[in-house]
């Protein structure tokens, strides 16, 4: 809104302006969730707009370009540049590449067109690459039969030619399209951990796209929690950057110095078939990385489970002493007790933990946690990374009536909201949620090494019971690792996760929340739907969209993820097929939108005045009426 008028004209001119944005359709969302570090993946859902690039290049040039051609045309848009190079090499005279120029730049700004109707001016004018707002705005906003300025569009694309500019036209009004075919975008948890290039995810977040939101996942969280100073987060994310072969992520990107670290554990620890790294690229991993990934794990897990004890013990609210088991093992480190029943330990690596006393770190050991944690809070590009995330991010967001959450809200049996007090307070249902952004918010903006209720309390959010991230009963790290009896590795869910079925559930919590029932939704992530399960649930209340980006989820789901879409119309489902490699998808224009199903239609087009947005520009315009009456 503009703060300064000089007249009353000027407020009038604004007021015109905001009310006419309200009858503009409502922009169209898109909300993914757990994508683990599979960038290619979901730069591929970003760059097609979740199927909406090719839906619209159907509606606009079925009719003008053949089937082939629409779907070559989408691929340009993905991948303007390697397209462009291959069309270039297909041509052997300067004469027909400047006439595909000429088609191309012709079908690219009726492209932009169509695909910026529904926004204001100034809001497109935004997308555009600043070197090209006066050029494409010429193009954009002609009128096609005017035959009085035809020679002079004419000439205007003859001189983006003859300047040596048209790749570079063309390239940005792809990314324009991009940036319009979806206009806010939901990220509802886990960006970190697994896949391999989750830095490379933040960075197109913070240079390509303009509006949107993170609902932090419990694998952020440690992320997140490491920068913030704490060790326990810093051991569990480093133990399971080794489990899938990821240290690279942190030494070549994060700057971070593991080569004491790694001495240590190969010193001190003998390979385990246990701590074998795991690839989600499906490639080989060298002799060498497999090494030092299976001693770092174990050097990582024994210094969490110690440090773990200590928190536990010292924190009593947390409820947690049955994660405590360093003490539970027999002398001679063969057995141990779980539960009052004794069980075979396999993949032992215990010689540093001391019977007398199981939960303290060595000396070497605590130095090593110290260097670390050190490391980790002063490196830049990862507290970059991670300011943006929490800039853009919350535990939870209400938006247009929605709620957006990663993992679960806590509940009993019956579906009333369990409580947790700590520190002498009772939090439960929107209040613990509130409760838990602001911990870790205030945590963030003041890292420090020094133990604290704080500090703890953000280790709590990845692995407590009563954390809405994690929603289980427990983590069984330490059961997976050392004993083969699988039913100690269950993790019983949150009842949350069964009630979520029934629409009296959702209702409930849509009020917990302060939301409709009639009219809102809960859109969550964090648990894979399986083959043969729907992600629509609590008769279309609440939606998973949680459906196996990461590759190893791919056989569990069968596909490779979901996106949800929201436009003026309604709700659509996005199923998209497994993903191989961004070379493939170029080479073969193989896209990955498989299904598009519409689950909500409404009753009528909604426009901005029906959002969010639209309650703020109200406000705005009786500001203004107010000044005008005054």
């Amino acid at each position: 809104m503009k703060k300064n008028f000089t007249n009353d004209n000027e407020i009038k001119s604004e007021i015109i302006n905001l009310s006419a944005i309200l009858n503009l359709p409502k922009g169209t969302e898109a909300f993914v969730s757990d994508i683990h570090g599979e960038y290619d993946e979901f730069a591929h859902i970003l760059r097609n707009g979740s199927g909406n690039t090719r839906q619209k290049i159907a509606e606009l040039f079925t009719g003008r370009l053949t089937e082939d051609r629409q779907k070559k045309f989408a691929f340009l848009i993905y991948y303007p540049s390697e397209i462009l190079s291959q069309i270039k090499q297909q041509f052997t005279n300067e004469a027909d590449l400047n006439q595909w120029y000429f088609d191309v730049f012709n079908e690219l700004i009726d492209m932009l067109r169509y695909t910026s109707i529904k926004y204001t001016r100034s809001k497109v004018r935004k997308a555009i690459k600043s070197d090209f707002v006066y050029v494409t705005e010429e193009l954009l906003y002609s009128d096609q039969n005017d035959f009085t300025k035809r020679s002079y569009y004419q000439e205007v694309m003859d001189n983006i030619i003859k300047l040596d500019m048209a790749d570079q036209f063309i390239i940005s009004t792809c990314h324009t399209i991009q940036r319009l075919v979806v206009d806010h975008l939901h990220i509802i948890g886990d960006v970190y951990d697994r896949g391999p290039h989750p830095d490379l995810i933040m960075d197109h977040l913070m240079n390509r796209w303009g509006s949107l939101d993170f609902q932090w996942g419990n694998h952020d969280i440690l992320w997140i929690g490491s920068t913030a100073g704490s060790k326990l987060c810093m051991a569990n994310l480093i133990r399971i950057s080794a489990r899938y072969n990821n240290l690279r992520l942190l030494t070549d990107t994060y700057g971070i110095d593991l080569s004491d670290l790694k001495e240590f554990a190969a010193n001190n620890y003998q390979p385990q078939p246990a701590f074998t790294p795991r690839s989600d690229t499906g490639d080989n991993i060298p002799s060498d990385d497999s090494l030092y990934d299976n001693t770092v794990q174990q050097a990582m897990a024994i210094m969490q489970f110690k440090m773990e004890g200590q928190t536990i013990k010292n924190r009593p609210e947390f409820d947690m002493e049955n994660r405590m088991l360093l003490h539970r093992l027999s002398k001679d480190r063969k057995t141990i007790e779980i539960n009052g029943q004794s069980y075979p330990v396999t993949n032992g690596c215990f010689q540093l933990v001391d019977p007398d006393d199981p939960y303290k770190l060595t000396g070497k050991e605590q130095n090593i946690l110290d260097e670390l944690i050190r490391q980790f809070i002063d490196s830049p590009k990862l507290r970059y990374h991670m300011s943006f995330m929490m800039n853009y991010g919350s535990m939870y967001l209400k938006y247009n009536g929605n709620l957006l959450l990663h993992g679960c809200v806590p509940v009993n049996e019956d579906g009333s909201m369990q409580s947790w007090t700590v520190d002498g307070k009772t939090y439960s249902g929107k209040s613990l949620f509130d409760f838990f952004e602001k911990t870790l918010k205030e945590d963030f903006q003041n890292p420090t090494t020094e133990e604290s209720l704080d500090s703890d309390i953000i280790w709590y959010l990845w692995t407590g019971k009563m954390s809405p991230l994690f929603g289980k009963e427990s983590m069984t790290t330490f059961e997976r690792y050392f004993v083969e009896n699988k039913e100690l590795h269950k993790e019983p869910k949150n009842a949350y996760y069964s009630l979520r079925k029934e629409e009296w559930f959702a209702d409930e919590l849509l009020k917990e929340f302060g939301l409709d029932p009639d009219d809102g939704h809960i859109i969550n992530g964090h648990t894979p739907v399986k083959l043969g399960h729907s992600p629509i649930m609590a008769n279309r209340k609440i939606f998973v969209i949680d459906g196996g980006m990461s590759k190893p989820y791919h056989k569990a789901t069968g596909i490779g993820g979901y996106t949800l879409l929201s436009n003026s119309y309604g709700f659509q489902l996005v199923t998209h097929e497994p993903f191989t490699t961004r070379a493939k998808a170029i080479a073969d224009l193989t896209d990955v939108v498989s299904t598009k199903r519409v689950i909500e239609q409404s009753a009528k087009r909604k426009t901005v005045a029906d959002t969010d947005n639209g309650v703020k520009i109200r406000k705005q315009i009786a500001s203004l009426q107010a000044r005008l009456n005054k």
